[in-house]
């Protein structure tokens, strides 16, 4: 088919002008060079210490935390798989709650008795839920974490998902080490930058990590009063009653739709709070045809409680499951801490 000069010159600008799009866009899909990327870490890492500084960090301590760090890719693979989001609530707790570790709680609940009842009367915090999440966080200690922290945190405020949360993070581990706390070597802990046997954020660290033992530190690495009585001070912090349980499972009424949607959603809070129903007095519960789960009467007190269906199981919480959820705001989580917790007082 004939084409005059003109039109010839169209069609080539115009395939030109295809073919330049098309390696534009194979060009955004091309991971970036492993040298670009360090070069763009670098870069990150140096608006980090200008802002550290302006924070009120000294330069000597963000240039030695932060100099010639480099990403570690599996903290964010970690970020995207997280066990309390990817399985179910029944399926994590089955998985926690296994013989072995009730059996070791129990051990340890025996072994550490005299300083658990020290701290258990100071907090208001009864010792066998201090018992439970320290056994769910660290394995009784057993295991704290290798991964550096202020490297996972810096990894994690780059990766951007939650980049404000993983940086101020990283600023008040710098705090840490700025405040004599600790030592840049000794910070160490999980993927996500928690820390210590209680597993602390470094935020919660400053908040809440407690000196037990009287010897100026605060010592959650080391100190088993220092761990415990800082986990105690943290579930009095979101509001724990040591006069109080944290729940109880519950059996519903056949028609468990209309239950749930007289209750109504919480609507509110962290991801695991919004998962649960408005708070209902027991007395609201019992009316709606809520039983305990041996089909008696709930108890006849003046307590608030919210729903939460967790699969095969149903349960009514009370506050102090709330204060767990200020721990770790995932409900498989705080169910496994509240049902290990009651596991520990049936001693063998």
């Amino acid at each position: 088919m004939f084409r005059s000069p003109i039109a010839r010159r169209v069609v080539l600008l115009t395939a030109l002008v295809a073919a330049a799009a098309v390696s534009a866009v194979s060009a955004r899909q091309e991971p970036a060079p492993p040298g670009d990327e360090r070069a763009r870490f670098a870069a990150f890492l140096e608006t980090l210490k200008t802002e550290a500084v302006a924070r009120g960090i000294s330069a000597a301590v963000a240039a030695r935390a932060l100099d010639r760090l480099e990403p570690l890719p599996v903290v964010v693979a970690r970020d995207r798989d997280q066990a309390e989001a990817v399985l179910s609530i029944d399926t994590y707790v089955r998985r926690r709650l296994t013989t072995a570790t009730v059996r070791k709680a129990q051990r340890m609940f025996m072994q550490h008795r005299a300083i658990l009842d020290t701290i258990g009367k100071t907090y208001g915090v009864q010792p066998r839920y201090l018992v439970a999440v320290w056994g769910l966080e660290s394995n009784f200690g057993a295991f704290t974490g290798v991964r550096p922290t202020v490297q996972a945190l810096a990894t994690l405020a780059y990766d951007g998902r939650r980049g404000e949360l993983f940086k101020n993070e990283l600023f008040d581990a710098l705090r840490i080490v700025e405040r004599g706390h600790a030592d840049l070597d000794r910070l160490k802990g999980s993927w996500a930058g928690a820390m210590g046997q209680p597993q602390f954020m470094p935020s919660s660290y400053l908040k809440y990590a407690e000196d037990f033992d009287g010897d100026g530190r605060r010592d959650i690495w080391t100190s088993q009063a220092d761990v415990f009585a800082s986990i105690a001070n943290y579930l009095k912090a979101y509001g724990w009653d040591g006069e109080a349980t944290w729940g109880r499972q519950v059996r519903l009424p056949r028609s468990v739709g209309d239950t749930a949607e007289r209750a109504g959603s919480r609507g509110e809070g962290c991801r695991a709070e919004r998962a649960l129903s408005r708070r209902r007095f027991l007395a609201e519960w019992q009316e709606m045809g809520v039983r305990a789960a041996d089909g008696g009467d709930l108890p006849k007190l003046e307590r608030l409680a919210s729903l939460l269906d967790a699969g095969d199981r149903q349960f009514l919480v009370y506050a102090n499951y709330e204060a767990i959820l200020g721990y770790n705001c995932a409900n498989a989580y705080a169910l496994s801490v509240a049902m290990l917790g009651d596991r520990i007082s049936a001693q063998p």
